[in-house]
This record gives C-alpha cells, structure tokens and sequence, in this order.
C-alpha cells in the first residue's frame, strides 16, 4: 500500500531543496551518499569493482549513478529524467537603475516558459558561483533564500487591453525588481550600493572579490501544496521534470542491492539542459551516459562482442512529465489517447520518434506496470498540433538501446506553478522499483 502523504511530502522536500539544476544534482547525490553510494570524481577512475555503488556528476548539474551487480553483468537497465526547468537565468553585471529609485536584474529567458505565470509572485535567486580559493577556483552553491525579487505588472489602469492578450517584451517587461535604490550605510557614513554578488558573497561568508563567475538563476518560491476537494491534486513549481527526477531515483534506491540473479546493472541519470534542447556537455545529447557505460565496462574487463551482447538486453526508460486532459481545453487532446491526472504511468508515443516508444518498448512497459499493480496510459498529440521532445531518443542515439518515454500527467506545464496528481509519484515509485529489480 502507498503511503501517499509520505511520499507527496517527500516530493515537497526534494523539490524545496531543489530551486536549480544544481541544487538537484546536490540533492539526489546527498540521498545516493545517504544509501552508501561512493562518488567517482573522474569518469575513467578505476576502482569500480562488482557489488560497488557509484555515483558521477558533470558541470555540477548532471548525474550519473549506477549499482554494479556482484556477479556477471549481463544487462544495463537505466532511468533517466532532467534536472532543469524553464526559468529565466541572470545576466553578468546585472544591476540596472532606474530614474535613481529603483534597481532590477537583467535576465534573460531559460526555456519555453509561460512568461505570465511569473509575474507578481515571490521570487529568489540561486545558482552556483565560482570562488578564488588557495587552491585555485571553487564551486559553491548558493540560494538567497528569502524573498527577494518580484517582477511586478502593469495595473489595469494603465493596459487596459492587458486582458484580451498580451505580448511581453522579456528586456522590458519580465526584468524583476531587485532593490530600492539606496544602498547599505558604511561605517563612514558612505552608502554602497547593494548587488546581487555582494548578497552572494555574504551567504557564502566570503569576499564579494572572491567571487569569479556565476551561473545564477530566478526561481519561484512557492511551497508544493496539496489540492483539490479530496487533497487528489499537488500544486507546485518545477514539477516538470522535479516529479518524475524523484520517483525514478525512489524507485532505483528502493530496489534491491544484490543484482547477481538477475544480472542487472542499475543505473539512474539526470540530465541537465533538457528545456534548451540537451545540446551541452551535460545534456542527454551529450557522452555523458556512454562514457560511464564504457567507464563500468572498462572497470570490469567487458569489451567487444561482449559489450554489444550486453547493450543488446539493455533497456532505457525516460520519465519526463506529460500533458494530462485539461479541463478548460480537453479539445486539445488527441481523440483517444487521453491520460488525466491520477490515472498512472503515461506512455509518450509520437510518429516522428521524438518520443521514442515503440510497439516493443511499450509492451515491456505495459508489462512492468501489470507487475507492479500501477495504472497506465497512453499520450499522442493530435496530428494538427505539434509536441515537444524529451529525452528518449535523444540518449537513445548515443547509446542504442531499445527505449520508451513515460510521463505522468499535469497541467500547465512549463508554467511557474504546475498541477498534478496526488497518486502518480506513488505510482512512478512503484513501477522504477519493479523496473530496477
């Protein structure tokens, strides 16, 4: 039996920890170190020895963990999700006054989000900067975390047409309010004006001088909540793809340790840059999850013919969240394949194979779901609106292996505040758990 409120508030906990791609890095290695998990700092690290369990990031914002069975190794079986989410990332020199009153942030866009949801609500800044230290540059994360920033609409008064649609201006109309222009008060009585690094250097007890670089972003700082007139809702930010980056990773650390009857390599990635298209370093559309496939395959003397026979049994499951029926707009659903929110797993199928579902993958996913007592459900665009991508065929290029996108289902997505089913997580939990074991 699920224990829903325990795990709706688990996602809560990883989501609130989580306002970055960096921050969920950090915060699903914690949990894989919590587990017994060891960190390999180098991709070609030798030491990985059967029944070992292992974890790599890249670029602090992807990560990569797998569990090496104690005996043969005969199948990879991977979860993948991404870390990030459409948000709007801040500017070098940020700082920008207006009429000696006011100070905002330069921004710019991260991601296709709806641009309105993230006006006139509570908004922070976090992110990771790059510190001189003695021994050369350092990583810190960092998240202001207090309310810090709003970006403020135009009354009603003044666009009186705001209502009948209206198109931002993102230099113009999405900047966030950041300061009152006076300053902090010296010793000297002087003022200095106040700036996003110095309030990064001051949570990091360091220097504002000693801060190289950063990679800062906005975030929302709303609370998940529970809703709906049962509570069989949650509403919260960054759902897509926080939500499915926590199940699968429950699922990969709920399934059994020893994999030697089974043969199964388990391994769990995170991907970074999945809402710009996955094209860095970091990204699905990177080496990453193909050099640590061949790191493990180096590691234990498995090459040539028998790599090729391994790949050949292996399978790789992308969970990133789908677009449920909406209850305003259902006509924006495919006639008849039309999942809703609390009715379980989604499969994603396209014809364009941007999502990469097959006859053969979904029929194995199917079967999982039957094993694992967990619903499942169909997703397809209607043919006269085109879709998005994810994950699937994008890691699925690097590393050929057969391979289905999964979702579960929400509303809104992409905005700043997302809906979904109070059952799902729960269900995603259930079905990684059976798919890893």
């Amino acid at each position: 039996m699920l224990d829903t409120e325990k795990i709706i508030q688990e996602l809560f906990a990883y989501i609130d920890a989580s306002p970055t791609a960096f921050h969920a890095v950090a915060e699903a290695a914690a949990r894989l170190e919590a587990a017994g998990y060891e960190k390999l700092e180098k991709e070609a690290e030798a030491g990985i020895v059967p029944g070992g369990r292992y974890y790599m990031t890249r670029n602090d914002s992807s990560l990569i963990a797998f569990r090496i069975p104690k005996g043969e190794v005969r199948r990879f079986r991977i979860g993948a999700a991404h870390s990030d989410s459409p948000s709007f990332k801040v500017k070098e020199t940020p700082e920008m006054g207006v009429e000696g009153h006011y100070i905002r942030l330069n921004t710019e866009g991260y991601g296709g989000m709806i641009q309105s949801t993230w006006l006139d609500r509570p908004l922070s800044v976090a992110g990771r900067v790059i510190v001189e230290t003695e021994n050369g540059p350092q990583t810190r994360l960092v998240n202001l975390d207090r309310d810090l920033c709003v970006i403020p609409n135009v009354a009603i008064h003044f666009n009186r047409e705001i209502n009948k649609g209206y198109a931002y201006n993102p230099q113009v109309d999405l900047l966030p309010l950041f300061a009152g222009a006076a300053g902090e008060e010296q010793e000297d009585g002087a003022e200095k004006a106040v700036t996003l690094a110095g309030l990064c250097a001051q949570e990091l007890g360091i220097e504002e001088e000693k801060i190289l670089a950063s990679d800062l972003f906005l975030y929302n700082r709303e609370k998940g909540r529970r809703m709906g007139a049962k509570g069989e809702f949650i509403g919260s930010p960054r759902l897509d793809d926080l939500q499915s980056a926590f199940g699968v990773l429950e699922g990969f650390l709920q399934a059994g340790q020893d994999d030697t009857e089974t043969g199964c390599c388990a391994v769990y990635a995170l991907f970074d840059n999945e809402e710009i298209g996955s094209g860095t370093k970091q990204g699905a559309d990177s080496t990453f999850l193909s050099d640590v496939l061949d790191c493990v395959c180096d590691a234990l003397s498995i090459s040539g013919a028998k790599k090729r026979d391994i790949l050949s049994e292996s399978f790789l499951l992308s969970a990133d969240n789908a677009h449920g029926v909406h209850p305003n707009h259902p006509e924006k659903s495919d006639p008849t394949n039309r999942p809703y929110l609390n009715g379980g797993i989604v499969l994603k199928f396209q014809g364009s194979q941007k999502y990469t579902t097959d006859a053969w993958s979904a029929a194995q996913v199917r079967s999982l779901c039957k094993k694992a007592g967990v619903p499942c459900q169909n997703f397809a665009n209607r043919a006269d609106i085109a879709g998005g991508s994810t994950l699937g065929n994008i890691s699925s290029a690097h590393v050929s292996i057969p391979a289905a996108d999964i979702g579960l289902a929400q509303l809104a997505m992409h905005s700043a505040f997302e809906t979904a089913g109070a059952l799902d997580t729960g269900y995603l939990i259930a079905l990684c758990r059976e798919y890893y074991a």
